[in-house]
């Protein structure tokens, strides 16, 4: 099940280039693969404990929707 979910994402950078350097996708791919195992271990104890699955769904997409990016260029 493993090879299923891995990431198949082309990593890019801001001006649309695709990221080259493997150490960095590595990296992108690692974190979104702990990202996605704490998703799914979240949704299932909320659906263990009774809880909706689709409003986990929707908290989860708050919380990427609130993600701030400390590196964006401040614009006046």
């Amino acid at each position: 099940m493993a090879d299923k979910n891995k990431s198949s994402v082309v990593w890019h950078q801001p001006d649309g280039e695709p990221l080259s350097c493997l150490e960095k996708i590595k990296v992108l791919n690692e974190n979104l693969e702990e990202i996605r195992e704490l998703s799914q271990d979240a949704l299932e104890d909320a659906v263990l404990m009774g809880g909706d699955e689709d409003q986990l769904r929707e908290v989860l997409k708050t919380i990427v929707d609130n993600l701030i990016n400390p590196y964006a260029s401040k614009k006046h």
